[in-house]
């Protein structure tokens, strides 16, 4: 018979990309008590993970809770970037409803449409919180229309049309329910939670169900599996069973050893949890994302998992076997490196991981660039040294051997000066306008649909075009006909000719020929690439050319060489940047491009072939 658990509401927070979602749950955690007065509280608690510290940036979905008026309010806080879109959706299903928070200012984008998509279709109600109304070009009533046309056109039942509409401003930590009500706390926000998120449901009686959503890692105690147990009720030293709804195959005998449930920033160990209840699990080595775990009572009955949308990009990752190969990195072969991809599989479940014909070469897809980038840094500072080549899309083919590629959506927010050369150069990748509309602050917003590869290598160049004031956001819009050839680079590399170190008198005489990547004093080895070309070919220069000494002076002869500022490429415009026929090396120390072919003379000879 099925009960309602009164006392618990579990509710995701979805959002774009820096809408404040985590600056939202920061303010929740602070207005239910769940630090001391005196605490010392830094921004963004939630976002625990370095890279996330440092980018500003939500990656991996993370459990907190709070209590309001005796209530339990498990809260997951959700990435708004694209490239983590799974994130979204497997956590959904451990949830009850949802708060979508919508930038005052910027209103609906890309990624609010795709989380809506989600939440509407698992038919969970939603909450929509109007965030950062203390921006001075906020603009509420129209975001709020704005949010209800997005609801129409994603075919809203009647009601999940009747939303309410919360007001708030994260930063300075108020909600309203009206704009002309009075600013004083977060007491808005939580009211609705309680009256609009329904109470988890369940047969306490029938036999145990939990779906597991999210797997964590811990050196301690290994696998952590997260869920919310669906029917029944977990106990310490319980037998259980673990099945799969995609795998029929999978019937696992296991004994559950700890359980765990989240308080604040904590996880409070507890001997058994009942229905409605966000657990962690630890004690079954062998757990995955989609695993059901049941009791033992009788037939074990798996839960669907939500499907999780396919990668749109794909890159090769290669054992380094530069001249410097090994002299940097701690984990260096390809037993290492097969490891550690197929370790993140555990955890990521947009990522495929597959091996090739070479044994030192595995072909990792992703949902994005900046999925792909947040792998790579994850393992250097974990101390591996690897290569990868230039991201590439992941074709598809129709019933009539046609081939498809990834579209994207691109929504783009750029000063109205700078609108005409966008525009332009996304043209000649393809792209399509779609729409064009003024937005305030002397901003155009335009709308493209244009192929996924047109977008590869486009933000670097677009941010230079905008003098770093333009905002670019992308959706996947499904697979169309392959769209034709797209010219990426114009320019050609500038190649070191010798193994040696760099100096400022071959720096000074190589500067004029393009763009430097380097500065003096850094080594160098035998094809590998230090700066782009201004032709449109390959250039080989010798930075390691030191000034011959001669008996004779001149009033000019020790004159200082004034050299140029390097361009220092960060991981993101280094995958950028190289082409087809050149790799990115990473180590825990350097960034370095090369071409694939390191000899100079087998790259006369290759280009001869040629």
């Amino acid at each position: 018979m099925l009960q309602k658990r009164d006392d618990i509401r579990n509710v995701a927070i979805i959002a774009h990309v820096d809408h404040g979602k985590t600056t939202l749950v920061d303010e929740l955690l602070k207005q239910s008590g769940v630090f001391r007065d005196n605490q010392e509280v830094g921004e963004r608690v939630m976002d625990s993970n370095a890279i996330e510290k440092e980018r500003g940036i939500t990656i991996l979905s993370k459990n907190t809770a709070v209590e309001y008026k005796g209530i339990k309010i498990n809260i997951i806080d959700t990435p708004g970037h694209a490239d983590f879109g799974g994130e979204v959706e497997r956590v959904l299903k451990m949830v009850n409803g949802v708060i979508l928070v919508v930038d005052a200012r910027e209103g609906v984008m890309p990624q609010t449409k795709f989380v809506l998509m989600k939440a509407l279709s698992l038919d969970l109600p939603v909450i929509v919180c109007v965030n950062k109304l203390d921006r001075p070009d906020a603009r509420p009533t129209e975001v709020e229309d704005e949010v209800l046309e997005l609801f129409m056109d994603l075919d809203a039942s009647d009601e999940q049309l009747d939303a309410p509409f919360v007001f708030a401003s994260a930063r300075e930590g108020y909600a309203i329910k009206n704009l002309d009500d009075e600013k004083v706390d977060m007491k808005p926000l939580f009211d609705t939670i309680i009256n609009y998120i329904p109470a988890p449901e369940g047969d306490p009686e029938a036999n145990t169900q939990t779906l597991i959503s999210t797997i964590d890692y811990n050196e301690f105690v290994g696998r952590i599996g997260i869920g919310k147990v669906d029917n029944g009720c977990l106990k310490v030293n319980q037998e259980a069973v673990v099945v799969n709804h995609h795998d029929p195959s999978r019937k696992e005998r296991v004994r559950i050893t700890k359980l765990f449930e989240f308080q604040g920033l904590q996880r409070i160990p507890v001997e058994e949890a009942k229905i409605g209840s966000i657990v962690a699990i630890s004690g079954i080595g062998d757990l995955h994302i989609g695993d059901t775990i049941c009791g033992v009572d009788s037939e074990p009955v798996a839960i669907p998992f939500q499907k999780i949308s396919e990668p749109t990009i794909a890159m090769n990752f290669i054992v380094n076997d530069s001249p410097f190969a090994g002299q940097e990195g701690k984990y260096v072969t390809s037993r290492h490196l097969r490891d550690r991809l197929y370790k993140e599989l555990n955890t990521d479940v947009s990522l495929r991981v597959e091996d090739t014909e070479s044994a030192d070469t595995f072909k990792v897809s992703g949902r994005g660039e900046l999925h792909l980038s947040v792998l790579i840094e994850n393992m250097r500072r974990e101390g591996y040294e690897f290569a990868v080549s230039k991201p590439e899309v992941i074709y598809e083919e129709d019933e009539n051997g046609k081939r498809l590629e990834p579209i994207e959506i691109a929504y783009v927010d750029v000063p109205d000066e700078f609108s005409g050369s966008v525009i332009s150069s996304l043209s000649q990748r393809k792209g399509e306008l779609q729409g064009m509309n003024p937005i305030t602050g002397g901003f155009t917003r335009l709308e493209f649909r244009i192929p996924s590869r047109g977008l590869i290598g486009f933000r670097g160049d677009f941010m230079t075009m905008t003098k770093g004031t333009g905002i670019i956001n992308t959706i996947f819009d499904g697979y169309e006909p392959f769209k034709g050839d797209i010219e990426f680079r114009e320019n050609g590399s500038l190649i070191a000719f010798e193994t040696g170190e760099s100096v400022a008198y071959g720096l000074f005489a190589a500067q004029d020929r393009g763009t430097l990547f380097i500065g003096p004093g850094e080594r160098v080895y035998s094809g590998m690439i230090v700066g782009e070309c201004n032709r449109p070919e390959d250039i080989e220069i010798n930075v390691c050319k030191k000034k011959h000494l001669t008996n004779t002076r001149t009033s000019s002869s020790d004159e200082a060489l004034t050299l140029t500022t390097p361009t220092v490429l960060s991981l993101e415009q280094a995958m950028d940047y190289i082409d087809v026929d050149e790799l990115l090396e990473v180590t825990p120390e350097n960034l370095r491009l090369r071409k694939k072919i390191l000899d100079p003379r087998e790259r006369k000879r290759s280009a001869m072939r040629k």
